[in-house]
């Protein structure tokens, strides 16, 4: 019997479509997604005899492993419990988007060890995981909606070019596949890349839309510093920083990036392109550091996603992160290790300025100390 082809793009209401491809799913049929990658195929995770059916229609060995498709990069936790700093990093800057991370699925915590006995076997033969949170509005939607994640693969025979339309998907697997969902060529029409992540060290195992030079930009380690304008306190605190990290690592402060390592700042309340304060530039100077260039940036979610660590100058930014982006808040913590507040020095003297910075200083000499670098950094490893 031939496919149900649903027109994603023609539907009059979204939600009929999504709702159609979780019913299906629950009722253990194998569903064709479109992706921003290539189309994949897909099966409940929950159901052992739709994932056989799966493996059958591919012809894949049973030693290749499948993906498994979860909502959100927070859920990733719940599948891969002792995953590393660095997956976490990766987790919350790539997804949802084209990248798979694999990752050890032996956790004795871990929901995989909720599933049938063959399914783990399908995705975790090996003792790792792959796992993806597609950027895609339907398969996203689905995942919100069904019980448990689904298992996912390229919607071709193993070996054969990937099926970047429904055509494609139809012509490669025919009368396999009960539905396909038609949402024209995909975004990218090449696959996911995907990497082995184990502590601080990447294992790029097959380059796809994300390039080895992106992944290393993408993993590198960010401090962020927030204050309310950017204009004097936060910026002083991002070149003090910089200036730690590289004595710790021997290194000029123009290499820290080169090193995988990023020190910014940014403003509760800043406006875009502003100048630093004319005290602060004088005090950093004393300090042999040049804040001259500096321009203020306002807080935003792609810099709070992308920071591993977000120190703030008062418990008033503390709370402002994280009443706004309360999944930020394990990574928002006081500068002052006593949980006291660097006052503003704005429209103060000079000599207030310069007690600011030394405040800074002392403070961010501890937390440069604390930092444990050999597992923050991360490296790209090649296969010998």
């Amino acid at each position: 019997m031939p496919p149900v082809v649903i027109d994603v793009r023609s539907a009059e209401d979204p939600r009929d479509v999504v709702h159609r491809a979780v019913q299906a799913l629950v009722e253990g049929k194998i569903v064709a997604f479109p992706t921003e990658t290539v189309y994949g195929i897909a099966a409940s995770a929950r159901n052992e005899a739709a994932v056989e059916r799966l493996l059958e229609a591919k012809k894949r060995p049973k030693n290749q492993p499948l993906t498994l498709a979860i909502k959100s990069a927070d859920e990733a936790y719940d599948y891969v419990p002792g995953i590393s700093s660095l997956g976490r990093r990766l987790a919350r800057r790539c997804w949802p988007g084209p990248i798979t991370l694999v990752a050890p699925a032996d956790h004795p915590h871990s929901l995989i060890q909720q599933l049938p006995a063959n399914v783990r076997e399908a995705i975790a033969p090996n003792g790792t995981v792959g796992l993806r949170v597609p950027a895609h509005p339907l398969i996203l939607d689905v995942l919100r909606l069904l019980a448990g994640p689904i298992v996912l693969s390229s919607a071709n025979l193993s070996g054969q070019p990937d099926a970047i339309t429904a055509q494609q998907v139809m012509d490669a697997l025919g009368e396999e596949i009960p539905f396909i969902f038609d949402d024209g060529r995909s975004k990218f029409g090449q696959p996911s890349s995907v990497v082995r992540i184990d502590d601080g060290e990447l294992e790029m195992l097959r380059e796809g839309v994300v390039s080895e030079a992106t992944l290393q930009r993408l993993s590198s380690l960010l401090i962020l510093f927030v204050c309310t304008g950017n204009t004097c306190r936060s910026p002083m605190a991002e070149l003090l920083m910089r200036k730690h990290i590289a004595a710790r690592l021997g290194c000029g402060i123009e290499e820290l990036q080169d090193r995988g390592i990023n020190v910014f700042s940014a403003g509760i309340a800043a406006m875009a392109g502003g100048r630093p304060s004319g005290e602060a530039v004088e005090v950093m100077g004393k300090m042999s550091l040049d804040l001259c260039s500096h321009e203020s940036q306002p807080l935003s979610e792609r810099l709070v996603r992308h920071a591993d660590m977000i120190f703030t100058m008062t418990c008033s930014h503390r709370d402002a992160i994280i009443s706004q982006w309360p999944s930020a808040s394990e990574r928002t913590q006081l500068l002052c290790q006593d949980e006291s507040d660097v006052p503003d020095p704005i429209g103060g003297s000079l000599s207030v300025y310069q007690h600011c910075a030394d405040h800074l200083n002392t403070e961010i000499e501890v937390r440069a100390a604390e930092l444990d670098l050999d597992k923050l950094i991360s490296r790209i490893i090649h296969p010998t």
